[in-house]
C-alpha cells in the first residue's frame, strides 16, 4: 500500500503540501538517526518533547511529520513540509501500525513472559523463516513505541510477523495486542520481574494474560503448563508445554551438552536438537515447534529452523578467549527464575576444570528483593567452584551460598580478582540486571 493511501486511511487533517507524502518510505522517531524520506513522529517523554526538534528532523531528511493539533506550525517550517495533525503522535503511530498490519495481513505470533521471551522470539523466527517470509522484533523494540515501529518496517510480502511484548505495569500488554491482534500467543513463564509494580506473581500472571484480551475467534494460546498460575480453563484454544506429564506437549529425555540441548516429545519418536544450553531452552524450543506445526511445517523443516537460530546478544553468549578461558555473557537482564536456571545450566556442563559465576543485582523486585537474592544464593550447587557478587542486594547471594564466595563493591576490584582466574579450562558466567552493565567487565577481560 502506498504510504500516502495508508496515511489517508488513518488521518484526516493535513497542514501543508500533501503531494510530498508520496515520497515517504518509512517512519522515524529519533532525530539522531537518518530520517531521509521518512515520516517524523515527535514523541514526548518526561524530559523531552519531540516537537521541539522538528528542525533537526528536517535536517536529517524527514519530509513530513505527525503533529499534535494543539501545537502551532513553527515559523521556521514552510508549508512545503506537511504536518499531519493528530490528538497524540504516539497514538497516531500506533494507529498507523494497526492499519498497515491489517493491510499486509500476516499471521501474528505474539510472545510475552517474565523470562525467555527474546530467545523464544529468536527460535520462532528461525523456525517460521524456513517456510514463510517472516519479520520479527529486533533488539528491545517490544514496548508501546517499539512494537508499532517493528510493524511499520515489515515488508509488504511478510507472511508471518513475530512480536515480542514486554511490560512493567498492568494494561501495557493489552494495548500492544489491541494493535497487533495475535493469531498465536505464547506465555513463556511467570517469574518475578516487575513484581515491584505488579504486587505478586499472581499479578504478574494476570498482566501476562492480557495477551489474550484481543484474541480472534480462532486464536491459540501456547503457555508454560508447569506454571500453576497459568493452568486454567480458557474460553479459547490452548496448548500447554512443559516437563510435567500433564502437558499437551510433554518434554522428556532432555540431555544438556556443552553446545546444545537434545530432547524428545512424549508422543513423538523424533530427537530434537537446539544449539542452546539448558532445560529451559528445551521448553523455549518447544514453543517454536508448536508454532511451526500450527503453520503446517514438517518436523524436518522445524529442526532445520532450530539449527539456524541467531541469538540476540548477551543471552548465554559464549566467548572462548585465546588463553583458553570461556566467558559466558548472560547479562542482558536477570530475575530470580532466570538466574537460577542459568547457574543450573552452567553446573550441568562438562569439560571445565573450574566454574565461576559473577552475579550482580536483580532490579524491580520491590520489598522482597533481599529474600529473592538470598534464595538464589541458597540454590547454587557444589558444582560451582566460586561465586563473586557485585552490587547492593547481590551481597545477599554471596552471604547465603554454601559455595566459596566473595563480594565486591567496585568493578575494578572484581576485575582484578577475575584476572587471577584466567586459566585454561576455566568458565566464567556473568548474570545480572541490565543496569549493572556487567558487559563492561567482560569487555575488559577480553582485552587482558
Amino acid at each position: 500500500m502506498p504510504i500516502k493511501k495508508l496515511i489517508e486511511q488513518t488521518f484526516q487533517q493535513i497542514d501543508g503540501d500533501w503531494q510530498s507524502v508520496n515520497q515517504i518510505v518509512g517512519v522515524g522517531t529519533d532525530t539522531r538517526t537518518d530520517l531521509s524520506n521518512k515520516l517524523f513522529v515527535p514523541l514526548k517523554g518526561d524530559n523531552f518533547d519531540g516537537h521541539h526538534f522538528i528542525e533537526k528532523a528536517i535536517e536529517q531528511g524527514a519530509i513530513a511529520a505527525l503533529w499534535h493539533h494543539d501545537y502551532p506550525r513553527p515559523t521556521t517550517v514552510g508549508k512545503e513540509f506537511p504536518l499531519i495533525k493528530v490528538a497524540d503522535p504516539l497514538i497516531g503511530l500506533q494507529e498507523l501500525a494497526h492499519v498497515y498490519l491489517h493491510f499486509v495481513n500476516p499471521k501474528v505470533v505474539a510472545i510475552t513472559g517474565s523470562n525467555g521471551k527474546t530467545t523464544t522470539k529468536d527460535l520462532v523466527y528461525a523456525v517460521t523463516s524456513v517456510g514463510y517470509q517472516t519479520h520479527c522484533t529486533e533488539g528491545n523494540f517490544n514496548n508501546h513505541i517499539g512494537l508499532p515501529l517493528t510493524i511499520l518496517t515489515m515488508p509488504e510480502t511478510t507472511e508471518v510477523i513475530v512480536l515480542e511484548m514486554g511490560m512493567n505495569h498492568f494494561g501495557e500488554i493489552e494495548r500492544l495486542v489491541e494493535i497487533a491482534q495475535p493469531d498465536l500467543a505464547i506465555i513463556t513463564n511467570i517469574g518475578e520481574s516487575h513484581i515491584e509494580h505488579l504486587g505478586s506473581r499472581t499479578g504478574i500472571a494476570k498482566a501476562k494474560l492480557e495477551i489474550t484480551t484481543h484474541f480472534k475467534t480462532d486464536s491459540l494460546l501456547i503457555y508454560d503448563g508447569d506454571e500453576s498460575l497459568l493452568v486454567s480453563e480458557y474460553p479459547f484454544e490452548t496448548i500447554s508445554v512443559g516437563f510435567d506429564q500433564s502437558n499437551d506437549y510433554f518434554i522428556n529425555d532432555c540431555q544438556i551438552l556443552n553446545s546444545e540441548t537434545r530432547f524428545k516429545l512424549a508422543d513423538q519418536a523424533y530427537n530434537y536438537t537446539v544449539p542452546l544450553i539448558g532445560k529451559h531452552q528445551a521448553k523455549n524450543a518447544v514453543y517454536s515447534i508448536v508454532v511451526g506445526q500450527q503453520l503446517g511445517l514438517s518436523t524436518d523443516q522445524i529442526q532445520a529452523g532450530l539449527k539456524t537460530i541467531e541469538m540476540t546478544q548477551m543471552r548465554f553468549e559464549k566467548q572462548v578467549q585465546a588463553n583458553g578461558v570461556t566467558l559466558i555473557n548472560d547479562a542482558y537482564n536477570a530475575s530470580p527464575t532466570s538466574m537460577k536456571a542459568t547457574i543450573e545450566t552452567l553446573a550441568q556442563l562438562d569439560g571445565y576444570q573450574e566454574k565461576i559465576v559473577v552475579l550482580g543485582d536483580m532490579f524491580e523486585l520491590g520489598r522482597q528483593s533481599l529474600r529473592y537474592h538470598q534464595e538464589v544464593g541458597e540454590s547454587i550447587s557444589s558444582e560451582i567452584d566460586f561465586v563473586y557478587t557485585i552490587g547492593e542486594a547481590a551481597e545477599q547471594i554471596s552471604q547465603a551460598t554454601s559455595v566459596p564466595a566473595r563480594h565486591f563493591t567496585t568493578k575494578e576490584a572484581l576485575l582484578k580478582q577475575l584476572e587471577l582466574k584466567l586459566n585454561k579450562g576455566t568458565v566464567i558466567l556473568f548474570k545480572a540486571s541490565r543496569g549493572m552493565k556487567l558487559e563492561q567487565v567482560i569487555d575488559a577481560l577480553s582485552n587482558v
